[in-house]
């Protein structure tokens, strides 16, 4: 049996649940997730609709609200002994709470994995996404992470799993909640949208970066960043795309003023469709991008604008 680490916020389930349950699918048909928070009773009817899970294991406690790794891992390894896999998605989420888990199961995690050959054996890529590499486990329990963006949201309706009342674990008081900030915008998630508009250290300054978020906003589009304009402080953290940053797979991907370091290739490289402004006609990003555009992007980006206008895309 798997279990799945469903995300969540103690309101809905995190998209990218989905594509994790997905991923499981593909191992094994017995999918029983585990909701851990407080007040999570919604996101436990939303998790039971989900088609392919069986069971769905909601262990409600203030402990969890916060979904402290600390608090958590005890109450997953003590699962654990009822799954042959776990399985969560690659984000800051996964990436902070499975390797917990995995050292003290004592096996060894696999990572960030794009591909499901059988029970044991995962495709996951290597050297920011040069290489790919077929990992085969011996472990008794696997504990994975999923590259979300490579597999399918798998049907949030249809399903009817029962829901199961565990109890808490310990709280262990290793670490305090004390408090979060989260970034708002309407604008699509990063993770999930269909269109992607990025900018780099091309831009210059904070101030000409409003022209990649106007041309996203009138895409409703999603806005990107390569890490060299986030470290120059031009936008967030939350913005960063590469290895990094986020993984993005959207069906078009516009990158401007960026070059193309191997870091940022590996977040955004399998886009489905991707178009690269820039002014140097030796800039890497021209290796991946199926249009490329030398042009001045001060000149372009108010050129693509109009154009699309024209077309009835974007409006004036």
């Amino acid at each position: 049996m798997i279990l799945v680490i469903a995300e969540h916020n103690n309101e809905k389930l995190k998209s990218f649940t989905l594509n994790t349950v997905e991923a499981a699918s593909k191992i094994n048909e017995e999918i029983h997730i585990l909701i851990a928070g407080n007040n999570s009773e919604n996101v436990c009817n939303e998790a039971s609709s989900i088609k392919k899970v069986k069971k769905v294991l909601h262990a409600k406690s203030s402990i969890y609200e916060n979904h402290l790794c600390e608090n958590l891992t005890p109450l997953i390894v003590n699962l654990a002994k009822n799954y042959s896999h776990i399985i969560s998605p690659a984000t800051a989420f996964g990436k902070n709470l499975m390797p917990r888990v995995a050292a003290l199961l004592d096996v060894s995690q696999i990572s960030d994995i794009i591909e499901v050959e059988s029970e044991d054996t995962f495709i996951r890529p290597i050297y920011a996404g040069n290489a790919i590499a077929k990992v085969k486990s011996n472990d008794i329990k696997k504990v994975i992470t999923i590259r979300p963006t490579s597999f399918e949201p798998t049907s949030s309706s249809g399903g009817s799993a029962i829901i199961e009342d565990i109890g808490e674990t310990e709280d262990l008081k290793l670490s305090n909640f004390v408090s979060k900030e989260e970034s708002k915008s309407e604008r699509p998630e990063l993770g999930t949208a269909r269109i992607v508009v990025s900018g780099g250290r091309g831009l210059q300054s904070s101030e000409n970066f409003k022209l990649i978020t106007d041309l996203a906003d009138k895409l409703n589009a999603a806005v990107g960043a390569s890490r060299a304009a986030v470290d120059a402080g031009y936008v967030g953290n939350d913005f960063q795309v590469g290895q990094t940053g986020k993984v993005v797979v959207p069906e078009l991907y516009i990158a401007i003023g960026i070059s193309g370091a191997i870091q940022h290739l590996a977040g955004m490289k399998e886009s489905k469709v991707i178009v690269a402004i820039n002014k140097d006609d030796e800039a890497p990003i021209f290796n991946v991008a199926d249009y490329g555009l030398k042009a001045d992007l001060f000149e372009a980006i108010p050129a693509l604008k109009e154009e699309l206008a024209k077309l009835n895309i974007i409006k004036k």
